[in-house]
Formats: C-alpha cells, structure tokens, sequence
C-alpha cells in the first residue's frame, strides 16, 4: 500500500496560524495581515489592537507561529527563534511598515505562539492530557492546541551586518 500524495495531508503550520489567528481575533485584535512576505522573510501574522480606553493607542504585534507535534526537537518551536531569525522578523517588520507608513508610529512587539498538533486517535482512551490551551480545534484529523501566546518575545535586534 503505498502513502497518498503530500497534497493529501493538510498544511499543519497554515492551520496552527488559522488557530491563533481565530485567537487574536476572539481577543479584541484585527488581523491586518496573514503571511506577509517580503525579501527579507515572512510574518505569519500582523494585528492591531486599538485601546478603546485611550484615543489614538493603537499596538501592532507581529506574530511567529511555531507548531508543532510531540517529540519535535526544538522545545514546542521556542528553540527555533534564534537571534537569526530575529533580524528577518525585524526587518520584515521595517518593510511592512515602510508599505504602511499610516501604522509606522505604533507602538510594536514581536509575539510567538505555541501551538500544539496531534492526530486524533481513533482510540478514545489513548487522548494526550497535556496543560489547558488558551484555544484549540480539530481540523482535518488533527487536534490543535495554542499553549502558550508570549507577549513581546524578543526585543528588536540591530544587525550591523
């Protein structure tokens, strides 16, 4: 017997960005941006929240989505935002600001979520217990968990390179 297709399988990183993404939105934010792409790298996502509280307080959060499976090697994904994937995050940032220079005087962050992805098992009693999400879905067969959104995750780093 042999595997289906990749095309078969879905797309495990797009739905953990759909997860955090519905988050964001479910939590006050408006998603601006889904996977802005430029030279430099891409942002998953890019939101604004807007204070209602205080006139003119807008915040931009650029967002790394990192999901992924149990047993991965890079502790849930955190160990895959080195200081090198840092400086493309920041000056992707730069670039989205320069097309959107309306926004460039918002305060902005740099934010990571944490989602975990396992096969629903056909077995009921074989389910993972794991800590309680800040959200989570079933899509295509597979369970997802946002565990952890980390605000402000890294500072903005200055290559002089």
């Amino acid at each position: 017997m042999t595997n289906p297709p990749a095309s078969h399988y879905p797309d495990i990183g797009d739905l953990g960005e759909d997860l955090v993404a519905q988050w964001l939105q479910s939590t006050g934010w408006l998603i601006l941006h889904r996977r802005f792409f430029c030279r430099w790298g891409e942002i998953d996502i890019i939101a604004q929240y807007d204070d209602a509280r205080v006139t003119q307080n807008s915040t931009l959060a650029f967002v790394e989505v990192k999901t992924r499976s149990s047993g991965n090697w890079d502790a849930g994904g955190r160990s895959a935002i080195t200081v090198k994937k840092q400086t493309k995050l920041w000056r992707t940032a730069e670039m989205f600001l320069a097309k959107y220079p309306e926004k460039a005087d918002y305060p902005c962050r740099f934010d990571v979520a944490i989602v975990f992805c396992q096969p629903i098992p056909k077995n009921i009693s074989q389910v993972t217990i794991t800590q309680k999400p800040l959200a989570s879905s079933l899509v295509a067969g597979y369970e997802f968990q946002l565990q952890e959104y980390i605000r402000a995750a890294f500072d903005s780093i200055v290559d002089n390179t």
